[in-house]
């Protein structure tokens, strides 16, 4: 098989590369995309609980709590314990955790508008019907997982 013929080397293809086009963005705001993600998936009115990032952006909270560590020190985030749940802890940005996470929504409102000026609505529409089902079927379809993971 040609990896042109492959479904997965266009998804994984166009995310790399919007995935670069993001991350020199980000770099002039002294961030990355990784964590502009993290950053947008915050609620910047009632923060977030911490164990909910993780499955949001599909991270290991592992790798997330390493990442809140590295924004914590760089002053982009700060945590409280959740103040109906005393075991949960919350995670709320600093004004300049919500200056990066702006910049962030700017960046992705404006790839989204130049998007929708250039792909008619219908085609925009499938793209989006088929990466859901897509989405779907690797995260819960146990026929795929068998079929995958056979030998």
């Amino acid at each position: 098989m040609k990896k042109e013929e492959s479904i997965d080397y266009y998804i994984k293809t166009s995310w790399h590369s919007l995935s670069r086009l993001y991350n020199q963005k980000a770099q002039k705001h002294g961030i990355t995309t990784s964590i502009a993600f993290i950053l947008l998936n915050i609620s910047t009115s009632e923060g977030t609980p911490a164990t909910k990032i993780a499955p949001q952006m599909g991270l290991e909270s592992r790798s997330l709590t390493r990442a809140l560590k590295n924004l914590e020190e760089r002053g982009f985030i700060y945590k409280e314990k959740d103040a109906f749940d005393k075991r949960s802890v919350r995670i709320f940005l600093t004004e300049k955790g919500k200056e990066k996470k702006g910049k962030s929504i700017e960046t992705v409102k404006a790839f989204n508008q130049f998007v929708l000026d250039r792909i008619p609505e219908e085609k925009l529409n499938t793209f989006i019907q088929v990466s859901r089902l897509i989405i779907d079927w690797t995260e819960g379809n146990e026929e795929l997982k068998r079929l995958i993971n056979k030998d």
